[in-house]
């Protein structure tokens, strides 16, 4: 590589001498466009119950949520993720209340499209939350049964069309589905409902916060690395995308966020279709934890967020979405 300039006549810190400068040449930046916030939802009336495994992020009951939309509206953050916490009572080894047209992801729905017709929702393809073992998928002869999974996939991914969702996110990793849903959809006239496939989901540590928010974790007995990817790989993300873009996929997931700049980036520089992230609860936790213990300040929030825009994605699934569009406001 040939080397151009060198000291003292070029002196690199001149470009950053000040804030201005610094801002004038960069060459990222976060908007209040690249956000979107996942919420996490849950049965009874007049709740906001915080989650302890996430400090700052709750769970509301239908009747609370205009409390966080109203948020969500007033920084113009395009969509939200929803998540359901389902009663015990309410899951079996099947995750039936998945079709349930009274579940709480279909009441939300209703509710949201109604008030606030403006927010994009996105909704979670997979069974976890429904199911009484804490797995994605059905489970025949001890293992997760693929094409068995599906066909309840395809049935909760038209509902929630039905009611409303906008961005159908299957995450849960059964090979052929994406195709399958797209099939449903467009037979069903749903052919302008977005897919965004979580291709890329990695078998991580950092899952643990989430599966509290959403009660699947003390149901969890074993493991999901026969579905999830191995995160010793990267080559097979290649297989993983271009299958679920011929199978009609419109955005690629990567999950979890932080942890994987390098895949995103891969993805990003091989493939012309939108790539999104998710910065997961166990990466938000560990930040939040910092900032609350003074180990970090609050500028590694942008941070964070920007090492994965650098790495390449268009937008970015944080539960920091609310404190990004606020700092983003207040400097404009």
């Amino acid at each position: 590589m040939k080397i151009i300039g060198s000291y003292p006549k070029s002196r690199l810190r001149r470009l950053r001498k000040t804030s201005w400068i610094r801002n004038l040449i960069s060459e990222n930046a976060v908007s209040k466009n690249d956000l979107i916030l996942p919420i996490f939802v849950r049965e009874g009336k007049n709740i906001i119950e915080p989650i302890k495994s996430m400090p700052g992020v709750n769970r509301y009951s239908l009747n609370k949520l205009p409390v966080i939309l109203n948020q969500v509206k007033k920084y113009k953050i395009p969509m939200i993720a929803l998540f359901p916490h389902t009663p015990n009572k309410k899951k079996d080894k099947f995750g039936n209340e998945a079709l349930n047209p009274n579940n709480l992801i279909c009441k939300s729905l209703r509710f949201i499209k109604k008030r606030y017709p403006q927010i994009g929702v996105m909704c979670d393809v997979a069974l976890d939350p429904y199911t009484s073992h804490g797995h994605d998928g059905v489970i025949i002869n001890n293992e997760i049964e693929n094409d068995e999974t599906i066909k309840i996939l395809v049935k909760q991914a038209l509902l929630q069309a039905k009611m409303g969702c906008d961005v159908i996110a299957p995450s849960d990793m059964m090979d052929g589905r994406v195709g399958e849903i797209r099939k449903i959809l467009d037979k069903n006239n749903f052919k302008n409902v977005n897919i965004l496939s979580y291709a890329v989901k990695y078998a991580s540590s950092f899952y643990g916060p989430f599966r509290d928010a959403v009660g699947s974790k003390s149901k969890l007995k074993k493991d999901k690395k026969t579905y999830q990817m191995d995160y010793r790989n990267s080559f097979e993300i290649f297989r993983e995308v271009g299958q679920d873009i011929k199978e009609g996929a419109d955005m690629i997931l990567v999950k979890p966020g932080m942890m994987y700049l390098d895949i995103i980036n891969k993805i990003k520089n091989n493939f012309k279709i939108p790539v999104l992230a998710y910065q997961v609860s166990g990466e938000y936790s560990l930040i939040k934890n910092g900032i609350k213990k003074k180990i970090l300040n609050e500028e590694s929030i942008m941070e964070s967020i920007l090492s994965i825009k650098r790495a390449g994605a268009c937008a970015v699934i944080t539960y920091f979405a609310i404190d990004i569009a606020k700092k983003i406001k207040t400097s404009i």
